[in-house]
């Protein structure tokens, strides 16, 4: 939960109030999103709404939302993809929008950390059901990964993917970044070749250590000349981030 959130709802609390429900909606059909505003609003939850993934991802970053409703089909980012990048860093319950025909998008979304999903067209009754269901099962928050990764002089924002180093910005492709956010994840600790490909390619590249060997290089030259930061090699196992900060 967000600090400002928090504080606020540590007041309702001292003053007997009922905390409300934040439902985020990603949806570029300004007509459902409408409809969904509404309803939702009318059932008592504070609703939140975004156009884009993009934006979605953003919002769900500064509003803390309770449960994110996300539709599979938006014009910057697809909707796995955005599935994929919240689960970085949020544990928030993800229930997806589908077409009926669109069984191995939700698969994948599924497979990239959706909680739940809902068919297209669906019924109001049926998507608030799947909300409470979602918020009964929901992870305490106090689980969630940080929105911001730093290790010494580098800085990983988690949520717009930039990177900074010493203060200056490094750029990184979308795998580079995945790269680099996992070993930063575990900073100061050796992470197997076999652990990095499958977190951040997938199990089918568990034995491409040529591909991650090109990557790290890649990320290497792009992080010179820096000091108080390097990825250091362990030889036959795999790659250590270390940073003059962080206890070897």
């Amino acid at each position: 939960m967000g600090k400002a959130r928090a504080d606020f709802a540590a007041v309702l609390l001292r003053r007997g109030c009922q905390i409300v429900t934040r439902i985020l909606v990603v949806d570029d059909d300004l007509a459902l999103l409408r409809a969904l505003r509404i309803a939702l609003q009318r059932s008592g939850y504070d609703v939140v709404t975004s156009t884009t993934g993009q934006q979605g991802i953003a919002e769900t970053a500064t509003s803390s939302p309770d449960v994110v409703v996300l539709d599979l089909g938006l014009p910057d980012l697809d909707g796995v993809t955005v599935c994929r990048r919240i689960r970085e860093w949020s544990d928030v319950p993800i229930i997806v929008l589908s077409a009926a025909d669109a069984e191995t998008r939700k698969v994948a979304a599924l497979d990239e950390g959706a909680d739940d999903y809902v068919t297209k067209p669906f019924g109001m009754a049926e998507l608030e059901a799947r909300v409470r269901a979602a918020l009964r099962h929901r992870a305490p928050r106090a689980d969630e990964q940080p929105s911001e990764l730093s290790v010494g002089p580098l800085q990983l924002d988690l949520v717009h993917r930039e990177t900074r180093l010493h203060d200056r910005p490094v750029r990184l492709t979308a795998r580079e970044f995945e790269l680099l956010s996992f070993l930063a994840r575990h900073a100061g600790k050796v992470c197997t070749h076999q652990m990095i490909l499958e977190a951040v390619w997938g199990n089918a590249y568990a034995k491409e250590i040529g591909y991650l060997h090109a990557y790290v290089h890649r990320i290497r030259q792009k992080l010179k000349p820096s000091k108080g930061i390097r990825i250091e090699t362990t030889p036959g196992i795999g790659y250590v981030l270390r940073s003059d900060e962080v206890p070897s």
